[in-house]
């Protein structure tokens, strides 16, 4: 879910930590990080009320750390505020959810691809080899509380995003960005075996754009997304 300030999922901290203390800006990343698990994790269900006060007794912090933390988790797609009820989880994917957005990610990804192997820089290229290895390094599986599974969430996203932001093409990146896909699917199901094609599929999406060879980057984005929406909807049938 870095080369960017991200949270565990990558979602960006713009606007963070300009001008504020070490210890307040630790603590508003600890209330964030441990607020966002318990809605990943469905400890807050789907849907439910968030209550302030309750967050605050339950972590033991005032309610402005809480109040940003939900800024946040609200700019992640994870929470919404309404007028006079305060903030709500949102609810999970349906089945036709999951689908729509796989749909926009096809839309968008496969081109984003092929112009990041025409117009990323070799700094670029470098950043997005490196998440790449650093995918390998990290432990296979991710099953159970978010807790497990955080850090290949945040590792999938950045270099969905390094490949968008590589593009060249700011509108393109920020689309893709904001659909906020990795949290919304994690949040729907962490189980990834030991046998799981993701880094096989990443590894052939990256030697396609060192290469600068933007129809098999193209291509190789586009099953990646195709087998992902397979294996998740595998999954929820499962389940």
């Amino acid at each position: 879910m870095p080369p960017q300030n991200t949270s565990a999922t990558g979602a960006s901290r713009e606007g963070q930590g300009r001008d504020v203390p070490p210890a307040r800006q630790a603590l508003s990343d600890s209330v964030y990080e441990n607020i966002k698990a318990m809605v990943m994790d469905h400890e807050i269900t789907p849907g439910a009320r968030v209550s302030i006060e309750a967050l605050s007794r339950s972590l033991s912090v005032s309610p402005t750390p809480i109040r940003e933390a939900l800024a946040r988790l609200e700019a992640d797609g994870l929470v919404v505020k309404r007028p006079l009820s305060g903030y709500r989880t949102t609810e999970l994917l349906t089945r036709q959810g999951l689908e729509e957005l796989f749909e926009m990610r096809q839309l968008l990804e496969p081109r984003a691809a092929a112009l990041a192997a025409v117009n990323a820089s070799e700094d670029q290229l470098d950043a997005i080899e490196r998440i790449a290895e650093e995918m390998h390094t990290h432990p296979g599986t991710a099953a159970g509380r978010y807790a497990a599974y955080r850090g290949f969430a945040a590792l999938d996203q950045r270099l969905h995003d390094a490949i968008v932001r590589a593009s060249g093409r700011p509108l393109l990146a920020d689309a893709v960005e904001r659909l906020h896909s990795h949290l919304h699917i994690f949040r729907l199901s962490s189980q990834l075996g030991a046998d799981d094609p993701t880094l096989a599929e990443h590894q052939r999406m990256v030697h396609a754009i060192l290469r600068r060879n933007a129809d098999r980057a193209a291509e190789a984005m586009a099953k990646h997304l195709v087998r992902s929406l397979g294996r998740q909807l595998s999954r929820d049938e499962e389940s």
